[in-house]
């Protein structure tokens, strides 16, 4: 009988074995993660999830088991899910087989169908009345929510224990502290309840006990669980819900709002021995808008421990399985890829699948044991298996504040089943290294401040005090709500040598040519880099060869009149426009200039050469001909020929210049007329024209008389 939590099981086999008048280990035994109560008599076992799929591994018939029960299976776990995936493909072998699920809030019409159209039994049981009620939404803290909750209560004629779901530890215990005043008053006792607790410690708040309780428990109490005398529950709503990000890969929880049917499954926690009542952190609104049920673990979870135990099985593709629900092609190709990475291919997969570890963690024991440091590979394994952490972000560190009893526990158990041989002496690096083994995705390299940068190119933030080592692994990560960056909450130091050591093929050396933009020179840039972290980096000048073509897109970008009389060359372009040869050599001369050049400084020396170079780039004898930077007037004197764009071409000298012609010059293609600027002794215009003929007809005699009046030492003859 698979059972979704350690303490079910152990509660479920107790209940059995009592109705039957044994002790647990006869005929009803328990097997969970460390602990096993079963004997030779043993005839119904309740195990969690996991402990079915590791049978399967060793027994890939289950030979002696009749039938399996999934209970509680609304809460579809990803080990349930593969379970059943396992159990359906092995009853085309074993046809005898018999599967039976359980659930109090499931729709069975899906799974029914999944497994055949089976049959469907339901159990109404004994139902005692249950009171629900929704209290308005508050801003206070959660903790403060519950103690409030309490004082609503005390008024009234309470007869037995009250159970209170919150989403997490850190919730618990803060709620904990801030209902001990309160509790006290009332003659209650605070218990909390979650997995992490010892089975002795579970036991204080779900066994009988003379006085009444105050519990504090996470979801482990939502199903299977029947706390003795609860006939209250208050319910935050809320629960810790396992994810992991696709954006940067790294397996995480979230607090999340719980469906209608796991907050049904909750209120029921009030009414299994007497009539009960509910008490709700949010509103009757609230509930309606929740979804019916919890999205199965499978098709938001990490999928690593999964596809671990179906390449043990041999099972190649999850194509091969029959699923309730596949799990998406993206979190497949995240889990394949973490695998590979870790080296979880051939015989490591065996050795890996044998630890009840997630494989990060199943690595790293391997490693360590391979190391001579097995038993400290195993402690940090417990250490982050059961999430104990301190007010220190440095993993060493924190081992070091943790001489917990529940750790030395499952440090032990950890050691006996990876058969790590004895250890002689610590070795910090040794154990490091394993770690890095089982993290190689996560090296990262500290920035300005608590910033840092992942080998996968994403940005983090560091939780505390910056370590002092400059190469770290960010171990425990989550994303967060308020802000784009993930938090990262333990470190461990890595040694850039090490990654050349285990993986030198994930390795690469580089070199690159980079602009300066501050001293504005191309420079040549060596690089070591793990995936997309830098290791190591070097700077210095570049091959001229190669720093040519840099340069020169760089003084394209910022325009090359920087570098030369823009009014030249601004005359120039416009020439060539005109004369239709185009400006396409201009970018070839700037090419021909850099070479030999790094900088803006040294193209800034080359570029004097530049307008005559780009005048000899183009036909100069056609370019001449067609857009002559000057003309000559009939004095013999030369006059500067402006182009501008947009505009037609024009010329400007004194009025006496142009004494004798009838025809503005023409220049371009088309002979256009110059526009002629005809200028006082003061140098001032005092027309333009290109049709100098009319000019001297219709409007010289006036401006003579003009002339000659103003500058009457000039000769202004009536006929020029």
């Amino acid at each position: 009988m698979l059972e979704p939590r350690r303490i079910a099981a152990r509660m479920s086999a107790r209940r059995v074995a009592a109705e039957i008048g044994e002790e647990v280990g006869g005929i009803v035994g328990y097997q969970v993660r460390f602990e096993d109560k079963t004997g030779p008599r043993t005839r119904l076992r309740f195990v969690t999830e996991g402990i079915l799929t590791r049978r399967l591994l060793s027994d890939p018939m289950l030979k002696g088991i009749e039938a399996v029960i999934l209970d509680e299976f609304h809460e579809r776990h990803i080990e349930g899910d593969l379970a059943l995936a396992l159990l359906k493909r092995l009853q085309r072998s074993r046809p005898e087989l018999r599967i039976i699920v359980m659930s109090a809030t499931l729709d069975a019409a899906p799974i029914a169908r999944y497994l055949g159209d089976c049959p469907i039994l339901r159990s109404e049981g004994r139902i005692f009345p249950l009171t629900v009620r929704h209290l308005p939404y508050s801003s206070a803290p959660l903790h403060a929510q519950v103690s409030n909750a309490i004082r609503l209560l005390q008024g009234e004629q309470l007869s037995g224990n009250i159970l209170t779901f919150l989403p997490g530890i850190a919730e618990i215990r803060r709620a904990a502290r801030e209902c001990e005043a309160i509790a006290r008053q009332t003659g209650f006792v605070v218990l909390p309840l979650h997995g992490d607790l010892s089975p002795a410690e579970q036991d204080l708040a779900v066994l009988p006990s003379a006085q009444r309780k105050l519990i504090l428990a996470t979801n482990v109490a939502e199903s299977s669980v029947t706390v003795d005398g609860v006939t209250t529950v208050i319910d935050s709503g809320l629960a810790r819900q396992s994810t992991f990000s696709p954006w940067t890969g790294l397996p995480t929880l979230v607090i999340g709002r719980v469906s209608k049917a796991s907050a049904t499954q909750r209120a029921g926690r009030a009414a299994r021995t007497a009539p009960g009542q509910v008490l709700r952190l949010y509103s009757e609104e609230d509930f309606s808008l929740r979804a019916s049920h919890d999205l199965p673990e499978i098709q938001r979870a990490d999928l690593s421990q999964l596809l671990l135990s179906l390449r043990a099985m041999k099972i190649a593709h999850l194509d091969d399985l029959d699923w309730l629900d596949a799990p998406s092609q993206e979190a497949v190709q995240v889990a394949e890829s973490l695998l590979d990475r870790i080296g979880a291919t051939g015989a490591m997969v065996q050795r890996l699948v044998q630890l009840p570890l997630h494989p990060r963690l199943a690595r790293v024991v391997v490693e360590a044991v391979d190391r001579g440091v097995g038993h400290d590979g195993c402690r940090v394994a417990a250490m982050l298996s059961l999430g104990q952490r301190s007010e220190k972000n440095d993993l060493l560190a924190t081992l070091d504040l943790l001489p917990d009893s529940q750790l030395r526990e499952h440090t032990s158990q950890l050691v006996r089943m990876a058969r790590a041989p004895k250890q002689t002496a610590p070795n910090d690096d040794e154990l490091l290294l394993s770690l890095l083994a089982g993290f190689p995705d996560r090296v990262a390299r500290r920035r300005a401040g608590n910033l840092i940068l992942l080998s996968s190119g994403v940005s983090a933030e560091l939780m505390g005090q910056p370590p002092a080592y400059e190469f770290l692994l960010a171990i425990d990560a989550e994303d967060r709500k308020e802000s784009p960056l993930p938090l990262i909450r333990l470190t461990a130091r890595v040694e850039p040598e090490w990654l050349l050591e285990l993986f030198p093929n994930r390795i690469e050396e580089s070199s690159t040519l980079e602009w300066n933009l501050a001293t504005e020179r191309v420079e040549q840039v060596r690089s070591l880099r793990y995936d997309k972290l830098v290791l190591e980096e070097s700077r210095g000048n570049a091959p001229a060869s190669e720093a040519a073509e840099l340069l020169a897109r760089k003084v394209l970008e910022v325009g090359v009149d920087r570098f030369v009389d823009a009014e030249e060359f601004e005359q120039l372009r416009t020439r060539l426009a005109f004369a239709g040869l185009g400006d396409a050599s201009v970018e070839r001369t700037v090419r021909e200039l850099c070479v030999g050049c790094h900088s803006f400084n040294d193209f800034r020396e080359a570029a004097k050469m530049f307008l005559p170079l780009l005048e000899q780039q183009t036909d100069a004898r056609r370019l001449a001909e067609l857009a002559p930077a000057s003309v000559k007037l009939p004095n013999g004197k030369s006059t500067k020929v402006h182009y501008e764009q947009g505009r037609p071409p024009w010329i400007a000298s004194r009025l006496q210049d142009f004494f004798g012609m009838q025809d503005a010059p023409r220049i371009g293609p088309e002979r256009t007329p110059l526009v002629v600027h005809l200028l006082a002794p003061n140098y001032r215009a005092v027309q333009m024209t290109t049709d100098l003929a009319g000019f001297w007809e219709r409007l010289y005699p006036q401006v003579r008389r003009e002339l000659m009046r103003r500058y009457p030492r000039h000769s202004w003859p009536e006929k020029p």
